[in-house]
Parts: C-alpha cells; sequence; structure tokens
C-alpha cells in the first residue's frame, strides 16, 4: 500500500521527507527506462523527479514564497490554505520555472538551468523528436539521454544534501 503524501500546512517536515523520496525514486525509474530504451518514459519520470524535488525546495523555503505568491486558495475539498501552500503541494507545471528562479539565489542558478532541462524533457515527453526542431527541442536521441542522466543525477545529489539538515 503507497502512503499517502503529508500536505505541506498540515507538517512541513513530514512533506519534505516526503518529496524527497518521490524524487529520487522518480530519477531511479527515469534511468532504468533509459536503459530499456524507453526514452519517452524516462524523459517523463525525470520530469516528474525534478517536480518532487522542486516541491521540497519551495517547501524549505516556504516563507520566501509566502511573502512573493500572498492571497488564498481553496483546496478540492473547499478548505482554505495560504496560496503559497498551495503551490508547495501541487507545483502546477506552468509555475516551476517561476519558483525555481525564486529559489535560485538561495539553492543556486543551477536549479533554473535544470528546471528548464525538466521542461524541456516534458514538452518531448508528450512529442517526441522533431529533427526539424519544431515540436521539440530535441532532434536526436542522444542529447535526450544526456539530459536525462544529467537531470536524475542533480536530482539525487541534490535530494541527498537536503537529507543531510
Amino acid at each position: 500500500m503507497e502512503a499517502e503524501l503529508e500536505r505541506p500546512w498540515r507538517d512541513l517536515g513530514k512533506y519534505i521527507e516526503g518529496r524527497l523520496r518521490e524524487a529520487v525514486y522518480e530519477a531511479e525509474l527515469a534511468l532504468k527506462f533509459l536503459e530499456a530504451g524507453m526514452y519517452r518514459n524516462a524523459a517523463g519520470k525525470a520530469f516528474q523527479s525534478f517536480k518532487a524535488l522542486l516541491a521540497a525546495l519551495a517547501a524549505r523555503h516556504r516563507e520566501q514564497l509566502v511573502q512573493r505568491y500572498p492571497g488564498a486558495k481553496a483546496t478540492r475539498g473547499g478548505k482554505k490554505v495560504q496560496y503559497a501552500d498551495w503551490l508547495i503541494a501541487v507545483m502546477p507545471t506552468g509555475m516551476m520555472l517561476e519558483v525555481a528562479r525564486d529559489l535560485s539565489s538561495a539553492e543556486g542558478q543551477d536549479l533554473l538551468q535544470y528546471a528548464n532541462v525538466a521542461l524541456n524533457l516534458h514538452e518531448f515527453r508528450y512529442n517526441g523528436l522533431d529533427k526539424s526542431g519544431v515540436l521539440s527541442r530535441y532532434a536526436r536521441l542522444s542529447s535526450v539521454e544526456e539530459d536525462i542522466k544529467a537531470l536524475a543525477s542533480y536530482v539525487s545529489k541534490k535530494a541527498a544534501e537536503l537529507r543531510q539538515y
């Protein structure tokens, strides 16, 4: 039975730990899929690993995000939570680059670089290769493979660093 991820407004510490575990598992799966030649699935898992890591980092810097993203949002259950807490819990794809930019001064500029890699892989997941470069930023599988390996490595290392705190 899969354990449910704690919500950040209930227990921030447990939420961060759960997201870090998720990030590492997804990175490992990305590499396994890559090894099996399942490039689009590997890209999707690499993206999910980064998204989980970014959510953990956002939770770690919650107070900064509360200042940056004021207001409240209703959850599906109708409970009102701070917008920053909702953002941390959901980490919408469309906000990932902005959140990474907001956190890059505290977590390093490489966070922003890898956010872009993750979003490129997310796009590849749905569009595949495109030699013309119109529908996908990737024209060669070797580039996809390189980015998946780099992103999985970054996520695993960053998650290990965060677990030491």
